[in-house]
């Protein structure tokens, strides 16, 4: 307590500080993601995907990410086992946010796509196991972390392996692709406008005041599908296109349609992340500012100080400027070659993998889950389609991010000891 009475300012100065090399890291890596496939078809330029993520991710932070957060992030720790000691949760808290965020930029820097959650998580329970004992730590919630490894990728890959077999069979591999992409892709569109907007009610909405039942919020979805469908099929066939153009021609202009979707789908997926992983920076430091300002009392939950969202969202911001190319190159380019109809498959398999774990309460990573869906892209052309050296160096870091988080957190945590003792 004498730490927290003694250097509380400093202390919430620090946790700013590695709360924003944090978020940096979820730019750098995470939001690499949501924008990677995009890259990766062609449909963004890098610039483009960069700008587009700027306003998308730093408007879900700012306007979505959350009057009120869980300062204890996922529930992996007991915060009651720190009722006596609030000091070592502080110090704890900030050692967590330095190790994760010092994770991720290094995954970034070799391209390694990881989960923003995963890390956090390592290094929050390293620093529990050292502080106050393996007690601290709710191990029940690691069967479901662990799971998700395996889980969430089998499910948006095998969303995304049928969802592009059926725009294979409906569009591509037929006499008149053109004509059945007029025809079809309204569908398509009304899927994508439905899962965006099942996305954006589970996870932004409430924040900005309006409240809507699960039933209340589906037909708003549908209603405003709809009319996205119905929009899309105006704009389709007001296209005018040159009958004498041979197939692969008429391929390219069925391509630049879906290209569209995806740019769509990019722009909801980067405010849905930003509203949701902006959490995993600023729930910690959320934990050490409310801690300090109430003296050493611990809280569950706590406001959010004015100032926290607006650093998370720009962290993420100047993380995705810097150093996201690397992982958006793994993501698009390095797994399997991707075409704007196949990204799209995967896009909206992720977003599709992001409502069902919404509504059903599986842990998820939105990284795991994309990677999943172009592996599933990937192996309707056949597993010659993926490059299994890339796949690998992937599944290795997705393991090595648990330990790694913790094994950082711990040996800071001790330094951060040492300085304030």
């Amino acid at each position: 307590m004498d730490i927290i009475a003694n250097y509380g300012t400093t202390l919430v100065l620090v946790a700013a500080l590695f709360g924003f090399l944090m978020a940096w890291g979820i730019g750098a890596n995470d939001v690499a993601n949501a924008m990677g496939t995009s890259v990766g078809t062609k449909s963004l330029t890098i610039r483009q995907a960069i700008i587009i993520a700027m306003i998308f991710e730093f408007a879900g932070a700012y306007l979505a990410g959350g009057e009120v957060t869980a300062t204890i992030r996922n529930g992996i720790i007991d915060s009651n086992a720190f009722v006596d000691s609030p000091d070592l949760l502080v110090l704890g808290m900030i050692a967590s946010l330095l190790a994760a965020g010092a994770w991720l930029i290094l995954a970034s820097y070799f391209g390694w796509p990881v989960s923003t959650t995963h890390s956090i998580i390592g290094a929050i329970v390293g620093f529990a196991v050292v502080s106050i004992g393996p007690e601290a730590v709710q191990w029940s919630k690691f069967g479901g972390i662990v799971g998700s490894w395996v889980i969430t990728p089998a499910i948006s890959g095998v969303i995304a392996y049928f969802m592009f077999i059926s725009v294979q069979k409906l569009i591509f591999n037929t006499d008149d692709p053109l004509n059945n992409a007029k025809r079809y892709v309204p569908f398509y569109m009304f899927l994508t406008a439905l899962v965006i907007c099942l996305v954006t009610i589970k996870k932004g909405l409430t924040h900005v005041g309006l409240h809507l039942s699960d039933g209340e919020g589906i037909l708003l979805s549908i209603a405003i599908s709809i009319a996205v469908a119905f929009a899309g099929w105006i704009y389709i066939r007001g296209q005018k296109y040159n009958p004498q153009d041979d197939s692969k021609m008429h391929f390219a202009n069925v391509e630049k349609v879906f290209g569209i979707l995806m740019v769509i789908t990019a722009c909801a997926m980067a405010f849905a992340h930003g509203s949701n992983d902006v959490a995993n920076a600023i729930g910690p430091l959320s934990a050490v500012a409310s801690i300090v300002a109430s003296g050493g009392e611990i809280s569950g939950q706590a406001a959010i100080a004015w100032w926290i969202l607006p650093l998370g969202g720009i962290g993420i911001v100047i993380g995705l400027a810097t150093m996201g190319e690397k992982v958006m190159a793994t993501v698009g380019t390095g797994i399997t070659h991707l075409t704007p109809s196949r990204g799209f498959a995967a896009q909206l398999a992720t977003a599709a993998t992001v409502v069902i774990a919404s509504g059903t309460g599986l842990p998820i990573s939105t990284t795991q889950t994309l990677v999943g869906a172009v592996m599933g892209v990937g192996l309707a052309r056949g597993i010659a389609a993926l490059n299994l050296g890339v796949l690998r160096n992937i599944v290795v870091s997705w393991i090595i991010t648990l330990p790694a988080g913790a094994i950082l957190a711990i040996a800071i945590f001790y330094v951060l000891q040492a300085c304030f003792s």
